[in-house]
């Protein structure tokens, strides 16, 4: 895993998420414009057109406010080199076999979770200790075998290295 740059990883899922966000809040003025314009007022009490875009606006709104959060946790995310005797923690970039012996790796984030990352011809999947997996990394070391129970079962993974 050595070859994975964990900066380069945390650039570029800054750059999706302030690239999602740059384009929410373009969509959140237009449809504020859109909730205001007068020709969506109501002609009748059954019309809904205003009520409706404003209810678009409000959750776009609250989008991006939750994606200026996901920025700014990114954004004061310190990177620290993690050793083979170091138990995972937040910003480990974590290389992972699954039951198949199939690797793949995670970033263990602050924010970004459902995103995936491509570095150096690697994909890599930011999880947030909310997740299981995540739940289940944090204090676990190279060499560990995780059991992470969910709805659909059981998944086991076994941790390769850490960055």
């Amino acid at each position: 895993m050595g070859r994975i740059d964990k900066a380069r990883v945390l650039g570029a899922l800054r750059a999706q998420i302030d690239g999602a966000l740059a384009t929410l809040i373009d969509s959140q003025k237009r449809s504020q414009a859109g909730a205001t314009h007068e020709e969506t007022r109501a002609d009748d009490p059954k019309d809904t057109q205003a009520i409706e875009a404003s209810y678009l606006a409000r959750g776009l709104a609250r989008r991006v406010s939750e994606l200026q959060e996901e920025s700014a946790r990114l954004a004061s995310l310190q990177l620290v080199a993690f050793g083979e005797d170091d138990p995972i923690a937040l910003g480990a970039l974590v290389c992972l076999q699954d039951r198949q012996g199939e690797p793949y790796h995670v970033f263990l984030s602050p924010a970004g979770a459902g995103e995936k990352i491509e570095v150096d011809g690697v994909t890599v999947r930011p999880l947030t200790p909310a997740s299981p997996l995540g739940r289940a990394l944090i204090g676990s070391y190279p060499g560990d075998d995780l059991d992470v129970v969910l709805p659909g079962g059981t998944q086991v993974h076994h941790v390769v290295s850490v960055a």
